[in-house]
Parts: C-alpha cells; structure tokens; sequence
C-alpha cells in the first residue's frame, strides 16, 4: 500500500493518460479537375510514390484538339494584328506627307496673296494690266484651292488612322482572350495527368481503366506515412495540466512492447462534438451531463515513421508527462 501511494506521489499523478487516441494523417483524395475516360492507371494498391509521381492518365485526345484549335485561332488573330500594325505605320507615313504638303501649299498661297495684294494696288493706279492682275488672282485661289485639299487629305488621313487603331484594340483584346483560352486549353491538357501531390502511400484504390469519371471523383487515397501525428482525445477534466512541448510516451496497439516518445503539438480550440455534423444542442428536453473531449495532436519521432511500420488508423494509448512543461509555454 505504501508503495502503491508513493508511486502514485512521486509519477502516477503527473502522468495524464488515454487510450481514446489514434494515429493521423492528412491524406488527400486523388481526384481528377476534368471529366474523361481512365486511359491508364500508373500506380498499384498500397503502392508508395514520390511527389509528382504520375498516377493516373484520362484520354486527352479531346483535349489536345481544343488546345491545337486554339492555337490556330490565336496565330490568325496575331498575323492579323501584325497586318494592322503594318496599315498604321503606312497610314502615319500618308499624314506625315499630306501635313508636308499643306506646308509647301500655305507658303506657296501666302506668296500668292502678297502678289495678289501689291497687284490690286498697282492696278488701282493703272501700273498693272488687267490680264496681269486675273494670273495673280487666278494663282492665289489655287494656293488656296490646294491649302484646303491638302487639309481634306490630313483629315482623311487622321480617321483611317483612328479607324484602324479601333481594329487594332478590338484585335488586340481578341488576342489577349485566346491567349488566355490557349492557356486555359493547356491546363486542361496537363490535367489529364494526375500526379501525387506529396511522398505517401496509394490507399482505398476504387478506380478502373476505362471508367467514366467526373471532376472532383475520388479516385484514390494518398496517405503520407511519413507526417503522420497522433490524435489524443483528452478529457476536458484533464485539460488544466496539458501545455504544448510537453513529452508524450506513444504504445501503439500493434506494437505493444514498444514505446515512442513523441510532444504535445497543439491543442484544438474546440471539443470533438462541436465539429461534427450535428453539434448537440441542449437548449431544449432533459439534459444529461457527459464530459466532452478535446483532441491533443502529439508528434511521432521520425524514427518510428521511418520504419514505414505505423498506419493511419491505428489505436494507440498516450501517456503525457505534465512535469516536462516547457518554461514560458502556455496551452496552446
């Protein structure tokens, strides 16, 4: 008896145990973006995999025709663009030449009307024949004449070009589209392969060569044995002496005569309860008090993970030494 209570004084009451615990892991479902037929099934039930390992190939036939489509569409848009860009370079050259001529034209009709001026003076004191004065008339209103041409030609010229830099913007928005419907195509393509996301291990194998498939349908499990944890259901009695840091002794149900050490993670911020699908709701009827759990996630040593010896799933029994708190950690 004495013995019994000095244990107890000395280790039993700091050590917080539960058997309410299992071995975690997040595991990824494999499942396509796209809809299609499995063309191949690269991997084997419980097979392990490196990251970006294929796994699964759907027909891409369908696929690799929409991209190539709008390959062809986009080269069209983009030669079209270019022939464009061509007409405004060519357009600008005819209104650098019209606004060249409009120059040489109102010099020439400012000649024109100071010779026309000192014509009309000249024939006020009869110094100017008649037919002299018509040909300085008749020369001013062609420099005039030509003035205003070559102002018709600089307009013309200003709304062809305006004309086609609106072509060239709804081309150019055309193209910016395609491109990005050519690489939405691409992407699709490159889903048809499906690739493992991390290191793990192919689990729950449900899918066949030749099945119809859908986005988003399980087709496999990825389980990553290597950054597996341990999901300790603590009560919430036992909470109070629970700190992040602290050391946790690890049996594994498979293993009995083994024990890992592994640490206190983190503590959820909520019970078990509150995150199922149908939180109790205890506002109305009888009541009936039942002490809640809170999930504790505790870390396995990389040696035991290494083994490739520990699944998810398995029963474990965690035992956490309240002594071992870090200095200056709290709960959480």
């Amino acid at each position: 008896m004495l013995l019994v209570s000095y244990k107890w004084l000395t280790h039993w009451r700091h050590v917080l145990t539960t058997d309410d615990a299992y071995v975690q892991g997040d595991i990824a479902a494999i499942a396509p973006k796209l809809n299609g037929y499995i063309e191949e099934i690269a991997v084997k039930a419980n097979q392990a995999v490196k990251k970006d390992d294929v796994l699964f190939r759907l027909e891409s036939g369908d696929y690799q025709i929409s991209l190539e489509q709008t390959k062809a569409r986009l080269d069209t848009q983009q030669k079209t663009l270019a022939r464009i860009d061509a007409q405004i370079i060519a357009a600008r050259s005819v209104l650098d030449d019209a606004q060249a001529q409009k120059t040489a034209a109102s010099a020439i009709a400012t000649n024109a009307q100071l010779t026309l001026q000192r014509a009309t003076e000249l024939k006020a004191d009869h110094y100017v024949s008649q037919s002299n004065f018509d040909n300085a008339k008749s020369a001013y209103e062609q420099a005039i004449a030509n003035v205003a041409r070559t102002d018709a030609q600089i307009a013309a010229a200003q709304a062809n070009i305006r004309v086609l830099e609106a072509q060239r913007n709804e081309i150019e928005s055309e193209t910016k589209s395609l491109e990005l419907m050519r690489d939405k195509a691409k992407r699709d393509l490159d889903s048809t392969i499906l690739r493992a996301p991390f290191n793990g291990v192919i689990g729950n194998l449900t899918a066949k060569t030749g099945d119809f498939v859908v986005n988003g349908q399980r087709l496999a499990a990825l389980v990553p044995i290597h950054t597996l944890y341990i999901e300790a259901n603590y009560k919430e009695t036992q909470l109070k002496n629970i700190y992040s840091g602290q050391t946790a002794y690890i049996s594994v149900d498979a293993f009995k005569n083994e024990v890992f050490k592994g640490k206190v993670l983190s503590i959820s911020p909520a019970t078990g309860a509150v995150f199922s699908l149908l939180p109790p709701q205890n506002a109305t009827g009888n009541f009936t008090k039942i002490t809640q759990r809170i999930p504790v996630r505790i870390s396995i040593p990389d040696d035991a993970l290494k083994s490739g010896r520990i699944r998810a799933g398995m029963s474990v029994l965690v035992k956490i030494d309240t002594r071992t708190r870090p200095q200056g950690k709290n709960s959480l």
